[in-house]
């Protein structure tokens, strides 16, 4: 189902309907608009309501994976019902269909987790046994990685729903993308910040990606003025990573590249999900290096990696 958010005619965004993906879809919305000189209630978002959006009971890995997140969307696009698609980069599949593309990234925002809590300052500070809620399979084995002696639960549904859950003493803690409180408003909700050393982000975390028919060369050449070249790069080493290890939605992975002066660093990461085992490698290299960098960390984690780590679930 689409509903529009304005009558335009300039472009149609398509969106998922939750808070933080209708301020990201505005985000591009303004950004578009200003760059090209549009009014921004020219450009109509709608919202998509997506299976992942439907199904709150069960974990992501259990129905489909990430893909669920993107797939009424991409129909949407095909059908010419919309003309850009503006996704969470993290909810992207590494493959897309020949007739899709990624035409832009905008400028990644801080791609650490938050830690929220109302009974400690830290996941350090948590009691033995207390509950940890989260979706990610990657936070939950690196939850576990830490404090083993946790119990980590499910928890779905969008930020405001994880925050009134906290609030209501269904579990004693849990980790939200600080970029995604940022977009809204709530940083302050953050109790504390996971370092990047010790809880490594997913693939594609704090970057918003747009997607757009690969033969449509309008939304590619009006995209090309807000695309950020570093988030572009980034996102090239960590979704080739993704690509060679995303056999198994059910294998929690991390994987975050940093652009600095023409330079990009990457580092990747396999857990198991209970975080008793984990394997990780770093690369470094030039821009034009960076797909072949994030491949070349896969390759070397499969290749390293037990050959039943991949088979959980």
């Amino acid at each position: 189902m689409v509903q529009s958010s304005a009558t335009g005619t300039a472009l149609r965004i398509g969106s998922r309907g939750s808070p933080l993906a209708l301020a990201q879809a505005h985000e591009v919305r303004d950004r578009l608009a200003a760059v090209h000189g549009f009014e921004a209630a020219a450009i109509e978002v709608c919202a998509i309501r997506t299976s992942g959006d439907r199904i709150q009971d069960r974990m992501l890995a259990d129905v489909g994976g990430k893909g669920l997140f993107t797939k009424e969307i991409e129909e949407a696009l095909r059908d010419g019902a919309i003309d850009l698609a503006v996704h969470s980069a993290k909810d992207m599949p590494t493959i897309l269909a020949d007739d899709l593309a990624l035409a832009a990234f905008l400028r990644r925002e801080d791609a650490r987790d938050a830690f929220i809590s109302r009974i400690a300052g830290t996941l350090g500070e948590l009691a033995a046994g207390s509950v940890v809620g989260t979706a990610s399979l990657r936070r939950q084995a690196l939850i576990k990685r830490l404090r083993p002696d946790l119990a980590v639960t499910p928890l779905r549904g969008n930020v405001d729903t994880r925050l009134r859950k906290l609030d209501e003493g269904v579990v004693d803690a849990t980790l939200l993308a600080l970029a995604g409180l940022k977009r809204l408003g709530r940083a302050a909700a953050a109790t504390a910040v996971m370092s990047l050393d010790d809880f490594p982000p997913a693939v594609g975390q704090g970057a918003i990606a747009i997607e757009v028919r690969a033969d449509d060369t309008r939304a590619h050449t009006l995209l090309a003025a807000i695309d950020d070249e570093d988030t572009a790069t980034a996102l090239a080493a960590e979704r080739a990573f993704l690509a060679v290890l995303d056999g198994s939605c059910r294998t929690p992975i991390a994987g975050h590249a940093i652009v600095t002066d023409g330079a990009v660093a990457f580092r990747g990461m396999i857990l198991n999900p209970d975080g008793s085992e984990a394997h990780e490698t770093r690369r470094r290299g030039s821009r034009a290096e960076a797909a072949a960098l994030g491949a070349d960390a896969g390759r070397e984690l499969k290749a390293r990696a037990p050959a039943n780590f991949f088979a959980h679930g």
